[in-house]
This record gives structure tokens, C-alpha cells and sequence, in this order.
């Protein structure tokens, strides 16, 4: 009797511990104290730093920016206690509140700042729009695109190499886009690109703002099926458990590899009976009804290469 009532404070108290890890405080009557941009600042640039106290029991914080008509044009969560946001030339209110998985605080109340147009760039910044950072693919031609910014005569662009090997440069690009092709992107590689805008009337220019982008040409090897076993026989209405391997691959860019799993009712896969996309090397499914099937896998990359589809297995449902 002692022992079972040992284990039952045991249990308890180890369940008052756990309850106790996912209890989140309690934020409702909170209030995130605002330190910048303050009431009635005025900031000459393109892009503004928002920044406030951190709130105890927060885990993020809700950034809401609004218009002078009430249109609201940011509504961002951060898990930090500052974030830029790119705004043009107007009035706005901002506000921001701290939440958890349980609770959020109330809004800070909503202060006033104006963002006013400059001639002088040093404090502005050039806004990337596509392709996003870390864009993968398979095509040479990509359209680089950014936002104008008002004060800029000239956009320097640079595409630099391996993060060491500049292979293009240009200072006078007066359009907010350039499309790159294979004499810039000559080979496999991981490719930057940076641009920043330049006003040669008052000498001033922003720094780069650049991102990377990936391309990768080689296709992914073909597959290796493991399991269930070629010409196995499988129960009916149990699950069957798929799995497969696949070479490394070779090339300079390693794209992540996802899968494509067919099934079919006959070796030349001309009546696939399902198709099913994994992330994984393992699949799972069951089979109510008897007879011979067969599976094979194709290997596809984040770039868009799709390799040869494996050797295809055999096995009969009983």
C-alpha cells in the first residue's frame, strides 16, 4: 500500500510539473511600452525601425501600421523587439502587442509619425521584391526586380559568384528590374545579387541590398526501391510500408529532393491507380483489394529536375 501510494505522489506531482511547463502568463492586462519611431516623428527615409520594450510572458510581437485612412499596410509578427518596414512618403500610426500561445496583451496605444521624401539617399534603402532570397531553380533567364525608390537617377547592380567572384557590374541601370541569362549565369552555383541606388546630383547613394539565388541543372539520380520486397506477396487490408533509397547527389547545388510515388495495375504503368507526393525516403498505405501491383519512385528537386523514375517492383495482394 505504501509503495502505491508513493507512485501515485510520484505520478502527481510529475503531472503538476509538466502542467506547469505549458502554462503560459497570462498577457490580457499588459501593455507593450513603444520606444521609436515616438509622437509626431518625422523620419526622411524609405524604410522606418520600429522598436519597444520587451514584455515579460511574450514570446512575439504584433506590429500593425496604418495610413492616415485607416488602410492598414503592415501586420507583422516578430519574435524580436525591433523590425525595419519599408513605407513611402505619408502619415501613419503604428501600434504593437506582445502574444503567447495562450494570451495577448493589449495594443500599445497608437502613435503618430510622418515619413517624408528625401533627396539624400544615405538613409534610405533599396527594397528587393523578386525573386525572393535563397531562389532555387533550373532556368538562367530570371528577372531581377526591385522598388523604385524617388531620389535614385542610377541603380548599381552586381551579381557576384560563390560570395567571392563578381561576374557582372553595371552603374548606370535607370529601370527597377534586369534579366539575367547564361553569359552571367554560366554555370551551376549560388549566385548574389546586389543592388543600391545612386543620386549623382547631391553624391549620395544607398548601401546594397542584396539577396542569393541558386541555380542547379543537374538532374537528381534514380531511385532505389527497397521495400516491399520485388515480387513479394502482402496481406490484404494491412499496411503496406514503402520505402527507397537514392545516390547523392553530384552537383555543385544540392536542392532538396522530394518524391513521387506511383501505383499501378499493370508493369508499363499506362493505368496508374494512385499517385502520392513525399517528402521522405518511406510511404505508407493499405490494400483492400487482391491482385498484382506495381510501384516505382521519381526523384524531383527544389530547382524543378526530375530524374528517371526507378525500376519497378512487383507485389500481390492476397
Amino acid at each position: 500500500m505504501k509503495i502505491y501510494l508513493k507512485a501515485l505522489v510520484f505520478c502527481v506531482s510529475t503531472l503538476l510539473f509538466a502542467c506547469d511547463d505549458i502554462i503560459e502568463e497570462d498577457l490580457s492586462n499588459d501593455i507593450v511600452q513603444t520606444i521609436y519611431p515616438t509622437e509626431g516623428s518625422v523620419i526622411e527615409s524609405n524604410v522606418v525601425s520600429f522598436s519597444w520594450n520587451e514584455l515579460d510572458g511574450a514570446d512575439d510581437y504584433r506590429v500593425q501600421v496604418y495610413d492616415l485612412n485607416q488602410v492598414k499596410v503592415h501586420d507583422t509578427l516578430v519574435n524580436k523587439t525591433y523590425i525595419s518596414l519599408p513605407l513611402t512618403q505619408g502619415g501613419y500610426q503604428w501600434r504593437v502587442r506582445g502574444e503567447n500561445s495562450a494570451y495577448q496583451s493589449t495594443y500599445s496605444f497608437p502613435i503618430y509619425f510622418e515619413v517624408e521624401e528625401t533627396l539624400i539617399l544615405t538613409n534610405q534603402q533599396v527594397f528587393l521584391t523578386s525573386p525572393l532570397n535563397n531562389y532555387i531553380t533550373n532556368n538562367v533567364n530570371i528577372s531581377l526586380n526591385w522598388d523604385n525608390l524617388a531620389a535614385a537617377e542610377f541603380y548599381n547592380l552586381e551579381i557576384v559568384k560563390n560570395s567571392s567572384l563578381i561576374v557582372y557590374q553595371s552603374g548606370d541601370i535607370t529601370d527597377t528590374n534586369f534579366t539575367l541569362g547564361n553569359t552571367i549565369l554560366d554555370e551551376d552555383a549560388i549566385y548574389t545579387w546586389k543592388v543600391k541606388a545612386i543620386n549623382n546630383t547631391n553624391s549620395t547613394e544607398t548601401v546594397f541590398s542584396s539577396r542569393t539565388l541558386s541555380i542547379d541543372t543537374v538532374v537528381p539520380n534514380q531511385p532505389q526501391n527497397t521495400l516491399p520486397a520485388n515480387n513479394s506477396s502482402q496481406s490484404s487490408a494491412t499496411t503496406i510500408n514503402f520505402s527507397w533509397t537514392i545516390p547523392a547527389d553530384s552537383g555543385l547545388v544540392q536542392s532538396s529532393i522530394s518524391y513521387t510515388i506511383e501505383i499501378a495495375s499493370d508493369t508499363a504503368f499506362s493505368n496508374i491507380l494512385q499517385t502520392s507526393n513525399v517528402n521522405g525516403t518511406n510511404f505508407s498505405q493499405s490494400f483492400s483489394t487482391v491482385g498484382d501491383y506495381y510501384w516505382r519512385i521519381i526523384a524531383k528537386d527544389a530547382a524543378g529536375n526530375v530524374g528517371t523514375a526507378s525500376n519497378s517492383f512487383k507485389f500481390t495482394i492476397n
